[in-house]
């Protein structure tokens, strides 16, 4: 059947779009399907997030339901084989890695970036619990999420380049530079605060003027990762 099928390029299955009246066709694993008819890519774009016209065999392959959803619509063709031009700076045997484990490319970053956002945001929260009931077991709770956050929160920064070589070819844009920057902060906010607990453990303990500048630092923490996830959500979903 597949020799009687338009083999379409890449430029070609990029007009089917759902724009200007055009039909929406998406690739997956070689083969072109035309999804018009359905609801979820009536506008062309799919959960805000997954564009058609393109191959996305990969981004499928992540999705939580499985590929057996194109048995309901028509194949109209195959794809030609070719190196997707996003992927040029990609060598060719990671390409074969991220065919059969998928995963490895979209989700490390988004993975590993949850965990200092948890510990940070837990952090803060335990030593606000602290100050409200005076219960010490939630500020030592709370230094030992904070040892939690220091080892993550790296691992997370290095994850972060990683994906952006590989899915957005190192582009700079402001967004970048927010990531980077704001990335930089947390862990130098991270630091201070970790060396100040531990050369004075009884920061916390004592009413003075020291321990307000302390929560203040720890209440700090929160926003700069809360900007840092607003903007990684706006690469993830840009509309």
């Amino acid at each position: 059947m597949a020799g009687t099928l338009k083999e379409f390029t890449r430029e070609e299955l990029a007009r089917f779009n759902g724009e200007d009246g055009q039909p929406v066709y998406i690739a997956h694993d070689g083969k072109v399907y035309d999804v018009s008819e359905s609801k979820l890519w009536k506008t062309g774009n799919h959960m805000r997030r997954h564009q058609s016209g393109m191959d996305l065999t990969e981004d499928i392959e992540a999705a939580p339901h499985d590929t057996e959803v194109f048995e309901r619509f028509p194949q109209v063709g195959i794809l030609k084989p070719e190196k997707d031009p996003m992927d040029e700076h990609v060598p060719d045997f990671l390409l074969a890695v991220f065919r059969k484990i998928p995963m490895l490319r979209r989700h490390p970053h988004p993975m590993t970036v949850h965990f200092p956002i948890a510990f940070v945001m837990l952090f803060s929260a335990l030593n606000i619990l602290y100050l409200v009931t005076g219960n010490e077991s939630l500020e030592t709770s709370a230094f030992h999420v904070l040892v939690a956050g220091l080892v993550a929160t790296p691992v997370a920064m290095l994850t972060g380049p990683y994906n952006w070589w590989l899915n957005y070819a190192s582009k700079w844009s402001r967004i970048i530079a927010v990531k980077v920057f704001g990335s930089l902060i947390l862990i130098t906010l991270v630091l201070v605060i970790f060396w100040w607990r531990v050369t004075t453990p009884e920061i916390m303990l004592h009413a003075s003027g020291t321990r307000v500048f302390y929560m203040v630092l720890t209440l700090i923490l929160p926003i700069v990762i809360t900007v840092l996830g607003w903007f990684g959500a706006k690469m993830t979903f840009p509309h």
